[in-house]
């Protein structure tokens, strides 16, 4: 190997990485991923990757050693262009593109356009928050609030894409825009559930899905990723229920006080319905290729199904562990039958899955002492649920060993 080809080599290795990190792949699926790729290539790899810094040491048999150190910013989750990127990876081992090939097709994913226009995005944001509030069993008039609400959310979303100002303040400037406008509609339309209307308008930033995959890397030994991961979770959920909190205060300064007059709950038929509105969306806010929707949908019609299903016999929270056993190995066998990396169905179904909504009422409980759905112990709801979820994933992958990194 002369010095050229270890510098293609190198460079294709640590644009992957880059892009990976970019793409939300977990720190530990990375890692192996790149050891992977970097045996393949005929080098010795190490890495070391958090959501803010990536590391990597490659080796030749020679010894001749580069490292390079780079900052990054925590990655979104971009399911097609992880799709992508795995197939890419595929084509070069097959030896149906070169390395130079490689390289610009690997550029050529990480600037290919939103495969989803700004009106279908809109609609993912608006169905989302409303089948949330379905899912939450409250009343047909909080559903639709939610919804109206999340069509606002993505407004500031797509504000924040083309000014790093807005960006910045994104989550605590949506939660209190939402909380603002709550307390007005409650004075037209009482029969709103407040807190659960809030909640729903901005369950998009409830970082649920960052807490489990972060605990999922401090069961994989990740311990400087995960532990990085679970702070900036924690810490974007203190500035979402300070939002809320503050424009619940500045909403009722100026509105007045609401009267509350208890709705009819929704019946379990639409319950139900909402885990496929919810996937769908999901789909689009994930940015999946089309024909890897009907996957994610099944995902978490999958994991949603298995957890009612074992917390009928066991409870809730344990439920929670067939559900997420369930989705574990369903994702590993689309992995196997789509030569697809597992993450695309996994992810969309543990989303389901993931107590990002009770830690935040649990959070509410703590501090204001008020229960917004009549839940207790809740605290300790939270902890079992993200236990159940870890094992039922680490279950999973032991009954169905996943043949894929990714």
């Amino acid at each position: 190997m002369d010095n050229q080809e270890f510098l293609e080599k190198h460079k294709f290795i640590i644009k992957l990485g880059k892009y990976l990190h970019k793409f939300g792949t977990p720190a530990y699926r990375l890692e192996a991923h790149l050891q992977a790729v970097s045996h393949f290539l005929g080098l010795e790899g190490y890495f070391l990757i958090s959501p803010t810094a990536m590391t990597f040491v490659l080796q030749r048999n020679d010894e001749q050693e580069y490292n390079h150190v780079a900052r990054v910013k925590p990655g979104e989750l971009d399911l097609g262009s992880l799709a992508r990127t795995d197939e890419l990876v595929e084509e070069l081992v097959s030896g149906k593109r070169t390395l130079n090939e490689a390289l610009e097709r690997l550029d050529e994913i990480a600037n290919k356009p939103t495969p989803y226009g700004p009106l279908l995005t809109l609609l993912a944001f608006g169905s989302s928050a409303g089948a949330f509030a379905m899912l939450m069993g409250t009343s047909w008039n909080d559903v639709f609030w939610s919804a109206l609400l999340g069509f606002m959310v993505y407004g500031l979303v797509y504000r924040a894409e083309r000014s790093k100002r807005l960006a910045e303040t994104l989550e605590p400037l949506a939660a209190i825009l939402c909380a603002i406008i709550t307390c007005g509609i409650a004075q037209v339309d009482p029969s709103i559930n407040l807190p659960v209307v809030i909640l729903s308008g901005i369950i998009i930033f409830i970082p649920g899905l960052a807490l489990t995959l972060g605990l999922a890397e401090l069961a994989a030994r990740d311990l400087i990723s995960g532990t990085a991961r679970i702070m900036d979770a924690c810490m974007q959920l203190f500035k979402l229920y300070f939002g809320a909190i503050f424009g619940m205060v500045v909403g009722t300064a100026i509105f007045g006080e609401a009267i509350y007059f208890e709705p009819d709950p929704l019946p379990n038929l639409a319950v139900w319905s909402a885990v496929p509105i919810l996937s769908l969306a999901l789909v689009i806010i994930f940015k999946a290729r089309m024909k890897d929707a009907p996957w994610g949908v099944l995902a978490g019609i999958v994991a949603f199904c298995s957890s009612m299903l074992g917390g009928l016999y066991l409870g809730d929270s344990i439920g929670i562990f067939f559900g997420a056993f369930a989705v574990g190995v369903y994702s590993n066998l689309f992995a196997r039958w789509m030569k697809a990396p597992a993450s695309i169905a996994l992810l969309q179904g543990i989303v389901i899955l993931v107590p990002g909504s009770k830690t935040y009422i649990g959070l509410n409980t703590l501090i204001l002492g008020e229960s917004m759905l009549n839940q207790s112990h809740i605290g300790s709801q939270i902890f079992l649920i993200f236990m159940s979820l870890i094992a039922g994933l680490i279950f999973a992958n032991v009954a169905v060993p996943p043949r894929r990194t990714l």
